[in-house]
């Protein structure tokens, strides 16, 4: 169970770019358009669980060499995604935000690099993955299933209330993931235990 919350705290965290842009596009519609909030939430949620599977392959390729210290290249890892993610809400947080032309049709050569872009995060934590031994296929589940969840709700969040949450989204996200290599340094320095 334990394993489950965290992966699913992994997933909010990691979510929080999709979950802005998600925002950004439901602002884009005049009305809430259900079948492209889906579409849009497959697309965040689909490559936030590929992303970790290919950084999981990668990782597992070099397993053996780094276990010693695997603890500390997840808590940088992490902390580094995390801190990023809150350095670009901050940066952002006066800035104003870009609506695009209200109502227009999905653009899927635009949604597989904005997918791509918001799970680049996720090609890193799929390295820490292997370094831990996480379930593979339960942690890419588990994240696919609640970035598609979040992206879905973003872009109706997006579409009623309009961008007043996105920075705070992405700051509370980044908080949440350099909590987690926090979590992970302190139990494999024996600190603490859950």
């Amino acid at each position: 169970m334990a394993l489950f919350i965290e992966l699913v705290l992994m997933g909010v965290g990691l979510a929080m770019d999709a979950f802005a842009v998600s925002i950004c596009k439901g602002l884009g519609m005049s009305k809430l358009n259900k079948k492209q909030a889906l579409i849009i939430g497959l697309y965040f949620g689909g490559f936030q669980a590929l992303m970790p599977f290919v950084g999981w392959l990668l990782g597992s390729q070099f397993q053996q060499y780094i276990t010693s210290i695997d603890h500390w290249i997840a808590f940088i890892l992490l902390t580094f995604i995390g801190g990023k993610m809150m350095l670009e809400a901050i940066r952002e947080w006066n800035e104003e935000e870009i609506v695009e032309v209200k109502d227009a049709p999905i653009d899927h050569k635009n949604m597989l690099m904005l997918a791509v872009a918001t799970s680049i995060d996720a090609l890193a934590v799929g390295i820490t993955f292997a370094f831990l031994g996480t379930p593979i296929i339960e942690a890419i589940t588990v994240i696919g299933i609640t970035t598609m969840i979040i992206s879905v709700a973003g872009v109706c969040i997006g579409n009623f209330f309009g961008s007043r949450y996105k920075t705070k989204a992405e700051l509370v996200g980044g908080l949440i993931l350099v909590l987690l290599g926090l979590k992970i340094l302190l139990e494999h320095l024996e600190i603490i235990s859950f």
